[in-house]
């Protein structure tokens, strides 16, 4: 019995060429928080090690100034 090979599934980039990361930008960063409010991981994010550290210092700035939460309370 032979295995069919499928092509491997290509994977819908995760920011968009005409998207900017940007601390402003809170829709685009949300994508990236967790439920419980942590940075979700680059291999999770499908981001190269650039885009991560844009997001992940996007995301502080964004927190700091009060437009992302810094955790979720809700329990």
């Amino acid at each position: 019995m032979t295995k069919s090979r499928r092509p491997p599934l290509r994977r819908s980039p995760s920011i968009r060429y005409d998207e900017c990361v940007d601390y402003k930008n809170t829709n685009l960063l949300r994508r990236f928080v967790s439920e419980q409010g942590k940075i979700l991981s680059k291999r999770i994010n499908r981001l190269t090690s650039k885009q991560q550290r844009l997001v992940a210092t996007a995301i502080k700035r964004a927190r700091i100034l009060a437009l992302l939460p810094f955790s979720n309370n809700e329990n």
